[in-house]
């Protein structure tokens, strides 16, 4: 009975409005998505957002980290400024508002405009590079989170002029695979650095004589109060660490062996409900006039949290050099992001041109992307990236923009479950983490470790990325290393004609300029030309089936991320 009411209610669905826009199997037009069905959607946009939405905290407790819009006037970083560290949490509970606002508007307009199943939200590795990087642990870095912001504002302008003539999605189809997988393992090391360190687990603690060593001690171990996290003696007594290691850390990463969706949200909240509770010694509101102020705020439950410190907070001042270094690594590093994150859920949703590798309203999917960017920008976010948690959704079924619509309404929801998001302690965040830190490293299984030209750059980059807190610095290693190491002997080549070539050349990674045209769809037909016109360039002995071994770690990532979890920047 209710099997029948479920078809009779997709079919008429199909027969709307609704269905031919989203073109839902049985809508009568062509394209229809093959086996999409709405109930189908429903389920599949549902599951999506239950892998996502661990987003909302994590995101908040990273971007904190840089202060925002509060200023120290101290020394030492204000580590104990009762006033500052008051503001910080005012800033951190924007955050958690901002974070579910702007995934609820990106991913509605991804699946209301570009019909396709993908989910965006505040992504993971820009943030940590925004936080920690550019505007540096509180506000200790290169710019202020004000000067920040105008730079990511710019960026999806930049951006949105990039998709419109097609130049974005191109770009990132001819940097060589290696640095691609690189920079995905470098930044799941970085963040797996930070749910280990003093803000997530606290596992990993200062010293004075090694940088680095064992931390999770209780304050009264400190070296002093003006080096937390720095352990005296008695490491690895905290038991907010071991709650985390083994709730959040343990019992999610079983969850996720058994393939449980929302595994990483379920060891979230389990970790914060154990926390809740005052008189414990693992409580995350200890009776202190700051965790007085955090327990009231907790009771609220449901309410709408204005933005008090973070919104419209830009500073555009782009006469300062530093900015436009922020703007440039934001631009490099999300166009890996983006583009490698989207091209592998429209192969996987069975979306894209076997002939020109694009697929279905790429121009205006990159548009959204862009124009979410600089909206996130001004409610105090860093840049808005797809998710490829999107994956969870597809492989529940979902082939169209519905289930993106249906991810944004229960993120429009999470809006007004900001208390709770908000009470979300950073050790229940820091598992997740390092978990979804060990799914990003994955990415070096299909680094061509055979041929040092490759290894090396590749090496260079995941390492320094952690090594140096700073995302930038990795890439331009790897890049700078990949042009000498590779030049230098291509140059070579060419001189002596071909007689000084390495002995295991052959297993170098060929790199190729991607087939067909670099103008979008709406160009070609603007000049009256067909996309299978365009001829595939390749430099050196590449073909199509070279270019596509080089999208095949990408779409690897999309089986892990069916188990509910992150693969990263793609």
């Amino acid at each position: 009975m209710v099997m029948r009411y479920m078809e009779q209610l997709n079919d008429r669905v199909a027969d709307s409005l609704v269905g031919r826009w989203f073109l839902l199997d049985g809508c009568g037009k062509p394209k229809t998505r093959t086996g999409s069905r709405f109930t189908t959607e429903v389920r599949a946009g549902l599951t999506t957002w239950a892998a996502m939405a661990y987003i909302i905290s994590v995101n908040a407790t990273i971007l904190s980290d840089s202060g925002g819009t509060c200023v120290c006037s101290q020394t030492g970083l204000c580590v104990n400024d009762a006033d500052y560290l008051s503001c910080k949490t005012e800033v951190r509970q924007d955050l958690i508002t901002t974070t579910a606002a702007i995934a609820a508007l990106s991913t509605f307009l991804m699946g209301l405009l570009a019909n396709l199943p993908v989910g965006l939200a505040p992504g993971l590795g820009l943030n940590a590079y925004f936080a920690y990087s550019v505007v540096g642990f509180h506000g200790s870095g290169l710019i202020t989170y004000r000067e920040a912001l105008a730079a990511v504002f710019l960026e999806g302008w930049i951006f949105f002029f990039l998709s419109i003539i097609g130049l974005r999605q191109w770009l990132a189809r001819i940097m060589p695979q290696s640095l691609v997988l690189a920079v995905g393992a470098g930044i799941g090391l970085f963040i797996a650095f930070i749910g280990l360190s003093s803000s997530g687990l606290g596992v990993v603690g200062g010293s004075t004589a090694t940088l680095v060593s064992l931390g999770g001690c209780k304050p009264e171990d400190f070296i002093s109060p003006d080096m937390p996290n720095y352990c005296n003696s008695r490491v690895l007594r905290n038991p907010t660490m071991w709650l985390g290691i083994f709730v959040g850390g343990v019992f999610t990463v079983l969850l996720l062996i058994y393939r449980v969706r929302g595994a990483i949200l379920m060891g979230i909240f389990l970790t914060a409900i154990v926390s809740w509770p005052r008189p414990t010694a693992v409580t995350y509101f200890p009776h202190t006039d700051a965790g007085d102020q955090m327990f009231d705020f907790f009771k609220q439950v449901v309410t709408f949290h204005k933005l008090k410190r973070i919104g419209n907070a830009p500073d555009y001042h782009y006469r300062d050099g530093r900015v436009w270094y922020a703007l440039i690594t934001f631009l490099y590093v999300d166009i890996l992001d983006t583009t490698g994150t989207l091209y592998s859920m429209a192969k996987f949703a069975g979306l894209r041109d076997p002939v020109t590798l694009d697929f279905e309203n790429s121009t205006i999917a990159y548009c959204v992307d862009a124009f979410s960017i600089s909206m996130g920008a001004l409610v105090g976010t860093s840049p808005v990236t797809a998710f490829i948690e999107s994956a969870t959704g597809i492989s529940e079924g979902g082939k169209t923009g519905l289930t993106a619509i249906v991810t944004a309404l229960a993120f429009f929801v999470s809006v007004f479950f900001a208390p709770i998001f908000a009470s979300i302690p950073p050790w229940a965040t820091g598992s997740a983490l390092v978990i979804v830190g060990s799914l990003m490293i994955r990415n070096v299984l299909e680094i061509n470790w055979n041929y040092l030209g490759d290894a090396v750059p590749a090496f260079l980059t995941i390492i320094v990325i952690p090594l140096t807190y700073n995302i930038a610095y990795g890439v331009i290693a790897g890049v700078l290393s990949y042009v000498l190491l590779n030049g230098i002997p291509l140059i070579l080549r060419k001189v002596t004609g071909g007689r000084i070539v390495p002995p295991n050349y052959e297993e170098a990674e060929e790199w190729v300029v991607p087939p067909g045209s670099i103008m979008p769809l709406w160009i070609l037909k603007l000049l009256g030309r067909r996309p299978d016109e365009e001829k595939v360039e390749d430099i050196g002995s590449g073909s199509e089936a070279s270019h596509e071994s080089r999208h095949v770690s990408t779409e690897k990532d999309v089986t892990t991320a069916q188990h509910g979890t992150l693969a990263g920047s793609a």
